[in-house]
């Protein structure tokens, strides 16, 4: 391999070592505090939290993956 050549390939690969780096960055996971007077227990609220978790989810945001709810019940 000639000089010239190994300097090229040497440069290239050192040029596109960052764009490697950081397209292996994890996406950071967002939260979202969720304060409710209701009870957690009750079924119609787990429906409810159930559908809107489903929308997200069509939206791309996945639960414990992409988004994090912190819940706090204000019916206990």
């Amino acid at each position: 391999m000639q000089r010239r050549e190994f300097i090229t390939l040497f440069g290239g690969t050192a040029a596109t070592w960052p764009l490697a780096a950081r397209a292996q960055q994890p996406k950071q996971m967002r939260r979202a505090g969720v304060i409710t007077g209701d009870y957690e227990t009750d079924p119609e609220v787990q429906v409810r939290i159930g559908a809107f978790q489903k929308r997200l989810a069509d939206l791309g945001w996945i639960v414990r993956r992409t988004i994090r709810f912190d819940f706090r019940w204000g019916g206990e």
